[in-house]
């Protein structure tokens, strides 16, 4: 028998959560039902991340990211403190290794005073005090409000305050289509007045499947943390390089979790199905072939450093290659102190097939019937908040 709600949403991610809690906020009798394939919430990128909340400083003016990270870092720390949930405000130190980066540093600091992140430029000896093992060349961005959480801590804490507000969650349930207002899942089927896409990797099929997002198609990236098990004191910040600013990915970098432990990465190694996290699993021979064809038209054609980026991400299965990157950011470190990888993540990060460009930003598309969120990458966690209550006031609010 066919179930009715006013909202199903596709995804217990981050963004599926938020976005059913900001509908509840000015609906609150509205039916909604989120549904996961898996077996529990933020099984993929949400729970995967490295939980680093950050500030704000990356991007572009004009990017719906710099919209929300200082407001998202604002109000997931609000959260947690409500939740009584661990927060490491730990902060965060830029480094540069030579007088480019050091412009670049200068750049990244324009950038996050424009988009209102609290942000500014100390000399190697500042730097020093707030992190004595940290080596830079002459100056470091250093940010405050970078802090860490517990990502899969806040995903199950979100969801108890969904239940208790009445929403409903269909795990282990498959989306297989849809005719008009029912949707067939292997639940059964389900009657929804409106359906919000945020399925992370699988994002673009079903909204290719609902009309939207044509011309873009999903290209997996694989991150693998390195973690420090010799002690937690060696390093006490978080320290991160000057990122290429051309594309999305923020280099090898020391995370201090929400635990004190350190780890280093992540990588962004080319994935060749969309769940390859390790060996075998998940694999699915249709994704193969689609991923390998537009993986091997940008590497021949070179697409934004595309080769350049495979040569360098498959270098970082080398484990001693792996901590020499992280190692040039302190002054000492023990490289036998590396000693197991964290849960592998997948990146689901957008490609625009006409273009070939990895798309930086959040994409959504959608009419009177779906809504698809295409691009959430990161920092999506940190700008969870924001982001779904301006989804929300934008889209749903009719």
């Amino acid at each position: 028998m066919s179930q009715r709600y006013d909202y199903l949403i596709i995804g217990s991610g981050i963004i599926g959560l938020s976005i059913a809690a900001s509908l509840k906020k000015i609906k609150p009798s509205a039916k909604l039902l989120i549904v996961d394939k898996e077996e529990k919430v933020a099984y993929h990128a949400s729970g995967r991340n490295s939980g680093v909340l950050h500030a704000g400083f990356y991007y572009t003016a004009d990017s719906l990211k710099a919209r929300f990270t200082v407001a998202g870092n604002k109000a997931m720390k609000e959260y947690c403190r409500l939740k009584n949930l661990p927060i490491n405000e730990c902060g965060k130190l830029v480094v540069a290794q030579n007088p480019d980066e050091l412009e670049k540093l200068h750049e990244l600091e324009r950038r996050g005073q424009r988009n209102g992140s609290n942000v500014r430029l100390i000399d190697e000896k500042e730097a020093s005090t707030i992190e004595p093992n940290v080596k830079t060349y002459k100056k470091a961005l250093y940010s405050p409000d970078t802090a860490s959480v517990d990502p899969t801590q806040i995903c199950r804490c979100l969801q108890e305050d969904l239940q208790q507000s009445g929403v409903n969650f269909f795990f282990k349930t498959h989306y297989l289509g849809h005719k008009d207002k029912v949707i067939r899942t292997t639940h059964g089927e389900v009657e929804a007045d409106y359906v919000i896409n945020c399925a992370g990797l699988y994002a673009d099929q079903v909204a290719q499947d609902f009309g939207f997002g044509k011309k873009y198609t999903m290209i997996p990236f694989k991150g693998l943390y390195l973690k420090y098990t010799k002690n937690k004191t060696d390093v006490k910040t978080n320290i991160y390089p000057v990122p290429n600013l051309k594309n999305p990915f923020l280099g090898v970098h020391f995370t201090k979790t929400v635990g004190g432990d350190i780890k280093i990465g992540p990588t962004a190694i080319p994935a060749l199905w969309r769940e390859n996290y390790q060996g075998l699993d998940n694999f699915k021979i249709n994704e193969l072939f689609k991923i390998a064809y537009f993986e091997s038209k940008l590497f021949f054609l070179n697409s934004f450093s595309f080769r350049n980026l495979a040569f360098e991400e498959m270098q970082k299965y080398k484990k001693d290659y792996f901590v020499k990157l992280a190692a040039n950011m302190v002054q000492s470190i023990d490289p036998k102190g590396f000693t197991e990888f964290t849960k592998p993540g997948i990146r689901a990060q957008l490609l625009n097939k006409e273009t070939l460009e990895l798309v930086q930003d959040f994409v959504v598309e959608g009419d009177k019937q779906s809504l698809h969120v295409l691009n959430a990458v990161s920092p999506a966690f940190t700008c969870a908040f924001p982001f779904s209550e301006h989804i929300v006031s934008n889209y749903l609010s009719a």
